[in-house]
């Protein structure tokens, strides 16, 4: 076997390999822009879950400062204070129990006591992941892809070079560069896929 297939050879062998690892690139990828969808989709919904607490936490105080202005007023008469004072304490507890639960939206559950959890989900407490983490499970996924993007461009690129290197047989030399390009470039591909991988875990 002459020199120019043993390089043929093993350059076929080696863009197969490539070829490989940027399918499995591509899928991990597809994945993570999968949990990017879910995250930015579960952090509008949190969003306006939290906003929704917040517009009843403000009827509430709206509420409570109009059952205090008319006690101050001296309109009410007295058989009418305790009822009315008792209004007041629950209106007060509701507006707490808002303020926790948003509390708990905006942070998660596992990021807050447990005797602090006021908030179920589907019926069960100590489930909430939290608008804050959902916001950054999004970004840091969308670094993950887009370092993986680049990467993918690397092995793209280490291909064409093992390409040219299978086209250029005349010239053993040329053919010989191209195969280290594709090489070299190939595992600058790998390894900036699988940093940004690690990174990220």
């Amino acid at each position: 076997m002459s020199k120019n297939s043993k390089i043929e050879n093993r350059g076929g062998v080696i863009i197969i390999i490539l070829v490989a690892m940027l399918a499995v690139m591509k899928v991990v990828n597809s994945n993570l822009e999968e949990k990017i969808a879910r995250a930015n989709y579960k952090h509008v919904s949190y969003s306006s879950w939290y906003n929704a607490k917040s517009i009843k936490q403000i009827l509430k105080e709206n509420q409570r400062d109009y059952l205090e202005s008319l006690r101050g007023t001296g309109l009410v008469a007295e058989d009418k204070l305790e009822q009315l004072d008792f209004r007041i304490d629950v209106t007060d507890d509701l507006i707490r129990k808002y303020e926790e639960e948003k509390t708990e939206i905006l942070l998660g559950s596992n990021n807050i006591a447990r005797s602090a959890w006021s908030q179920d989900l589907n019926g069960e407490m100590g489930k909430i992941v939290g608008l804050r983490a959902w916001e950054d499970i999004g970004l840091k996924t969308r670094s993950l892809v887009t370092q993986i993007d680049i990467g993918i461009l690397f092995l793209q690129i280490s291909i064409l070079f093992g390409v040219l290197g299978l086209i250029i047989n005349e010239n053993r030399k040329l053919q010989q560069v191209f195969t280290l390009f594709m090489i070299g470039v190939g595992f600058i591909g790998l390894a900036v896929c699988f940093y940004g991988y690690y990174a990220i875990l």
